[in-house]
């Protein structure tokens, strides 16, 4: 099942590729950065997922103390859409279910957590047992008719330094 969604102004904007059913999982983050932009987070282990960031320009990339996740804020409209998480060479990702453009037929259950006190290594152990487990693809674009970053390659280390250095950002 494919889902759309994206940032207020869609400058952020993803393709989730669900496997199974329609009933969908969310953690409601109960952080202070979570609550304030809305973050109720999913993800799937089989799902592919597609980002496309129409002006990268206006995307802002914002991570906490502990550099262990990065989260996707569009400079534009606040929306936070994605956030991603590079572990042994390997990117995850969960979707903020509140960014869905259609519900139709999806069930999503909320389920409060609270992540408080989490030692750094059962972070990263979360993250990837239950995080999605790469990008199907991750296009920059300047403009509407601009190339795609990688050529729909699946994201590894390498891509990702690529698409940061694109970025005008380090690694």
């Amino acid at each position: 099942m494919l889902i759309d969604g994206k940032c207020h102004c869609g400058n952020i904007a993803f393709v989730l590729d669900w496997p199974g059913s329609s009933e969908i999982v969310a953690r409601e983050c109960a952080c202070s950065f979570c609550v304030k932009h809305g973050g109720v987070w999913t993800s799937n282990r089989d799902a592919r997922l597609s980002v496309t960031l129409h002006s990268p320009n206006l995307v802002s990339k914002y991570a906490f103390e502990t550099k262990t996740a990065t989260f996707y804020v569009c400079s534009r409209c606040g929306g936070v859409p994605i956030v991603t998480s590079e572990i042994a060479n390997h990117l995850y990702a969960v979707v903020n279910v509140n960014t869905f453009e259609r519900l139709g037929s999806l069930h999503v259950t909320r389920q409060p957590v609270s992540f408080e006190g989490e030692e750094q290594q059962s972070r990263l152990a979360r993250r990837k047992r239950i995080g999605s487990p790469m990008f199907a693809s991750l296009r920059a674009l300047s403009k509407p008719s601009a190339t795609s970053v990688g050529g729909g390659k699946a994201m590894n280390r390498g891509y990702m330094k690529e698409f940061r250095r694109q970025e005008g950002t380090t690694t």
